[in-house]
């Protein structure tokens, strides 16, 4: 395990709460509802004699049968490095915290099976291209994911859509299929980050 993970879980209400726990660099995670009825993601397999496991391969856009429309938002977690990322590069901070929250749920250790890293799911090449020493430094991550933005809200000419969806598939996909890609999960990412973008800039 690279480091500790602070994650989060589900009660089965009308709110989502999240808990604490461990997530490995292997990116194998489980799912159980404990004896209060709450629903725990965590690295470490349970007892499957005693609970109901379903395992997932990854951790963010793994996660399904969430209201997106209702689920919490985190207006507070690295509140001044996105301020400062999104005035130096000139992208909504609404967007950087959307991409963020779908991306990695605001885990600054996430690792994807796909090797994306760090808050906001940052690919190596991504990493080398924005000059990221240290991926898991939030600071650098946000930067680089910002900046990464930035540079593709120019490239597609501010649509936010293209944006999204590049920001999961890359630019290349975007453009060879001149628009969404049809990848079920570049659909649902842009579904739920346009949801969490529309939310998130109801505050300012």
């Amino acid at each position: 395990m690279r480091a500790r993970l602070s994650s989060f879980f589900v009660m089965f209400s009308a709110v989502f709460v999240f808990n604490l726990l461990s997530i490995s660099t292997h990116a194998q995670v489980y799912e159980y509802v404990n004896e209060d009825g709450i629903k725990v993601l965590t690295s470490r397999k349970p007892d499957a004699n005693k609970y109901t496991v379903t395992e997932h391969g990854c951790f963010g856009m793994c996660r399904t049968g969430i209201n997106w429309h209702d689920t919490p938002l985190n207006h507070d977690a690295y509140a001044s490095e996105v301020n400062a990322a999104s005035a130096q590069y000139g992208v909504d901070k609404a967007l950087v915290r959307a991409i963020m929250h779908a991306e990695s749920w605001f885990e600054t250790q996430a690792l994807s099976h796909a090797g994306a890293q760090g808050l906001m799911q940052l690919m190596p090449a991504t990493q080398t291209r924005f000059e990221v020493t240290d991926v898991y430094d939030p600071r650098q991550n946000i930067q680089a994911g910002t900046q990464y933005l930035a540079w593709l809200l120019t490239e597609f000419d501010q649509d936010i859509d293209r944006v999204i969806a590049a920001y999961n598939a890359g630019e290349n996909a975007v453009k060879r299929y001149q628009g969404i890609p049809p990848f079920n999960e570049t659909r649902e990412y842009l579904r739920r980050v346009k949801i969490l973008h529309s939310r998130y800039q109801l505050v300012p």
